[in-house]
């Protein structure tokens, strides 16, 4: 691995990183954004920093003011890092949400943040709020982001203690107070950027199921620009390069990305991770840059294949052809390079003598691949990108297999919420399969024996040995919001984060994952499932003893359960079933039925549940779970020896 070195040119704040890179490259675009007609309009550093600024004056003028945390639910678009700087640049801290998030959720959050202010999307976003307003006593002014319609007006005028505006009103506005004295307005913003110190909160970032405790991650300023002191040597990005946004900029690795992209004077061009729409706009854009969680990445993958299959004959002959020679390819050249993830010591001139021969005799065939198949996939993704970024999950081994048989270079990257949130990164130079990267230069990693999520010891284990991975950094969140006693649970007085993954460290001081200590289910989506909440609302069901549910880098939630053997002998005489054989009883459709219907009551929107906390597949146990198996001591689930004891059957529902 290369000696990494870190910038230590950064301003304390991501104003003054903003400020600084808007006064020296003023022309490049830093926003591409759909009018109207769908067409993109771009939008300078210059003029993206006058908008900040007169913004900026707005907010002041309607009574914000230094250490305030205000509500920001909406989706990417180029209204929400207008407000997420102008924020900043008070000295507040943003408290974002996506779209997709329930009122339920979105109301305590602002409420337990002590949020006067939100800002919003659209009405559908305000109405999740004024549904339920008394939840929210401190919100009294409302920013919604698209024009209300006449009715949606007309609507919000009873609730008499909510003031609100539309953001364009309020930029006029501020564009107005600027004009008056626009040096001395600019000047006056500034000088608020100059007071934010690197240990203020820079935003506030909810993790967790909506059912479950939300958790406040607090990220300071400092969180942020330690980690892009680091990002040079991770990612080559030329001034005036375009990322494609799409990942949910609420989520702590697209919300790096967007300071990522100002560190580096890049634009940011929004569009959706559905891929009809995306495809199209990354033709007209043609970006250098994409991040997309693996679900995405996935998709894409399987929607060249269907086009090959729909085209049939020779073609798809080709195409499966090239595809397994450029995988054979990327296997060959990663022996041949040492780019092999080493769990256990590997001979590296024995894989080079190996791989070598293959490298040679495939290359002829891999170079027509190219010509003919691989180049005119890559066109598709607009053809500048030769790097992508893969986060907010495991991504699959076929996918990624796939996308080096092409020539994209894939980076999976890994992190928490509470890192800000990158820990480790494939090296764009020596990307190894298998592993999620080189450690961060500004983290610290290790890893202990464990027992059920918790550390036996403080003892490092040595390269190759699995455990429980713990994290040391600047990066490190400052705490979670008004929860100390939470804070303490996960960061230990050492200053040491428990990720509560399972993992170990190669013999190239890269991080392998093996699985997870804690509960918490990752999609592939990059969504945070509390399974735990989801299991305790399904054994309410009569019909329900227990119930586990799965989904770790999956795209949906799978679930075993073991019905109350009692209560589906008594439903199967009353419906005049054979109760003979209990096992073959619970193959039958009145009883799949039944408890299809019991999960999907419970497991439902009407109880506060996401839809993509919604179970999709289960399979029933006939056997009530026992301790020593199961369970432990405590009555608690051991979920690994779960997934280990019934993995045939959990291969079933995936």
């Amino acid at each position: 691995m290369p000696k990494f070195t870190l910038d230590n040119t950064l301003p304390k704040n991501l104003p003054l990183l903003f400020k600084e890179r808007a006064k020296a490259n003023p022309d490049v675009g830093l926003q591409a954004s759909k009018d109207k007609d769908g067409k993109f309009q771009t939008f300078t550093y210059q003029t993206v920093y006058n908008n900040v600024i007169s913004f900026a004056l707005a907010l002041q003028e309607i009574g914000i003011v230094r250490g305030e945390n205000i509500a920001l639910i909406s989706d990417n678009r180029r209204e929400w890092l207008i407000s997420d700087l102008a924020i900043q640049s008070l000295g507040c801290a943003d408290v974002p949400r996506g779209c997709d998030s329930l009122g339920n959720e979105i109301r305590f959050i602002i409420s337990f943040a002590d949020c006067r202010y939100g800002f919003f999307e659209n009405a559908r976003q305000l109405k999740k709020v004024t549904e339920k307003i008394e939840e929210v006593p401190l919100l009294k002014t409302a920013v919604v982001f698209e024009p209300l319609s006449k009715e949606d007006e007309e609507l919000m005028t009873q609730y008499k203690d909510l003031k609100i505006y539309n953001f364009e009103e309020l930029l006029k506005l501020g564009e107005e107070l600027y004009s008056k004295n626009p040096e001395e307005n600019t000047k006056k913003i500034e000088n608020e950027m100059e007071l934010t110190q690197p240990e203020d909160n820079a935003t506030i970032i909810f993790t967790s199921g909506t059912t479950g405790t939300p958790k406040g991650v607090m990220l300071t300023h400092k969180n942020y620009t330690v980690q892009l002191s680091a990002i040079p040597d991770f990612i080559k990005s030329k001034k005036g390069d375009w990322w494609m946004s799409i990942l949910p900029v609420w989520h702590s690795f697209e919300r790096f990305i967007q300071y990522v992209a100002i560190y580096f004077v890049n634009g940011l061009a929004y569009s959706k991770p559905v891929a009809s729409i995306l495809l199209g706009d990354m033709a007209v854009i043609r970006p250098q840059w994409i991040c997309g969680v693996p679900r995405l990445w996935e998709a894409l993958a399987n929607g060249v294949n269907k086009a090959m299959v729909k085209k049939g004959g020779i073609t798809l002959k080709l195409f499966k052809f090239f595809i397994n020679v450029g995988k054979k390819y990327a296997n060959a050249k990663d022996k041949v390079l040492g780019h092999v993830c080493q769990v256990s010591k590997r001979n590296k001139l024995l894989d080079a003598i190996c791989g070598i021969l293959p490298m040679i005799l495939l290359w002829p065939l891999r170079q027509l691949g190219d010509a003919l198949v691989f180049k005119k996939i890559r066109d598709k993704f607009g053809g500048r990108i030769s790097i992508a970024i893969s986060g907010g999950g495991a991504l699959q081994k076929d996918v990624d297999d796939f996308y080096r048989a092409i020539g994209l270079n894939l980076l999976e990257g890994y992190g928490l919420t509470e890192t800000a949130p990158v820990i480790s990164f494939r090296y764009y130079k020596e990307p190894r399969p298998g592993c999620v990267g080189a450690i961060f230069p500004t983290m610290e990693v290790k890893i202990l024996p464990e027992e059920n999520g918790v550390a036996t010891s403080k003892e490092h284990l040595g390269s190759g040995k699995k455990g429980l991975i713990f994290v040391r950094s600047e990066q490190v969140m400052k705490g979670y919001y008004k929860r100390p006693d939470l804070t303490e649970k996960i960061i230990d007085e050492d200053g040491w984060l428990n990720t509560g993954d399972l993992g170990l460290l190669t013999f190239d001081n890269e991080i392998k994952i093996t699985g997870r200590a804690k509960d918490t289910i990752v999609l592939l989506g990059g969504e945070n499932i509390e399974p735990a909440v989801i299991e305790s609302e399904l054994c309410t069901s009569p019909y329900i003893e227990s119930a586990i549910v799965l989904g770790q880098d999956r795209k949906y939630l799978g679930a075993l359960v073991v019905p109350s053997k009692e209560n589906v002998i008594a439903f199967a005489k009353e419906n005049n079933l054979d109760t003979g054989d209990y096992e073959e009883l619970l193959k039958t459709k009145e009883i799949i039925d039944l408890l299809d219907t019991e999960i999907k009551t419970k497991d439902s929107t009407e109880n506060g549940f996401r839809v993509c906390e919604k179970i999709y597949k289960f399979a029933l146990l006939p056997n009530s779970f026992t301790v020593g198996e199961e369970l432990s001591a405590k009555q608690e689930m051991m979920r690994y020896k779960i997934v280990e004891k019934y993995a045939d059957i959990i291969k079933t529902l995936f």
